[in-house]
């Protein structure tokens, strides 16, 4: 059987050559557009190249995947794709204020670390990062829900940076509310099938396996907003339906 970890010593030379190109923070993976008062609400994922889909075509990244479930499962949600290649955390949280003002998401989708892990950074200024991105995001008049993607380290980086790293996600979410989503890669990382040439970047197939992992998370979320809007209006799907918008109301988090 594969060890998950096996790929992680990997990418350590993908991170030294993402180094010498930090991103940009006006970057996303898709074209910008403002959000569409009135529209749907936005579920805005912010993430690294694992989100933007590096050697794919946007359609095959797993955010471009949850939108053919949310259209599938009937549940009136946008997509939009703000995943940066090489971006560390401070990356992130550098771009995470003007995110939110362009995008006023319903839910928001962190997947951050992953580069900060191959590049051995300090496990708490990731953490300060990460807490400052949730922070930022919880400002915003109404809060959106906060998933936050959880990361592994490479085992290169000793037993106490792995458990120090991996932990971070979790407790996070835990002390700010927000959901958990386990590590994105589980089942990905190390599968040659599931990878491209570098042996680092998923696949289309890849992607499809991330999907399913989100999924499992935000799905319980959307729901639970739907059930909450449609408490507010009697059971009357036709009376929450003209109130578009108020499925940002009031955030749902896993206590």
């Amino acid at each position: 059987m594969i060890n998950r970890y096996s790929i992680l010593p990997l990418l350590l030379v993908s991170a030294c050559a993402d180094a010498k190109r930090e991103p940009s923070s006006d970057a996303p993976a898709e074209t910008e557009r403002e959000a569409v008062p009135g529209g749907r609400q936005q579920i805005l994922f912010v993430g690294t190249s694992l989100t933007a889909g590096l050697g794919l075509d946007p359609s095959l990244a797993y955010p471009a995947l949850i939108q053919r479930k949310l259209d599938e499962a009937g549940l009136e949600y946008e997509t939009y794709n703000a995943g940066v290649s090489g971006e560390t955390s401070a990356g992130a949280r550098e771009r995470i204020g003007w995110l939110m003002e362009r995008r006023r998401p319903a839910v928001l989708v962190i997947e951050t670390g992953a580069n900060d892990g191959l590049r051995g950074l300090d496990v708490a200024a990731m953490r300060a990062n990460l807490e400052a991105m949730v922070d930022r995001a919880q400002r915003q008049d109404p809060a959106p829900d906060i998933l936050i993607v959880g990361m592994e380290a490479s085992p290169t980086l000793g037993r106490d940076y792995t458990s120090a790293f991996r932990a971070v996600f979790r407790e996070v979410a835990e002390a700010k509310g927000a959901v958990y989503v386990p590590f994105i890669l589980e089942g990905v990382a190390g599968v040659d099938s599931l990878n491209q040439g570098d042996g680092i970047h998923p696949t289309a197939s890849g992607q499809r396996i991330m999907a399913e992992i989100m999924w499992q998370a935000l799905e319980p979320v959307l729901r639970r907003r739907q059930q909450v809007v449609l408490g507010r209006f009697g059971g009357h799907p036709e009376r929450a339906q003209a109130s578009r918008g108020i499925y940002s109301e009031s955030p749902v988090t896993d206590q």
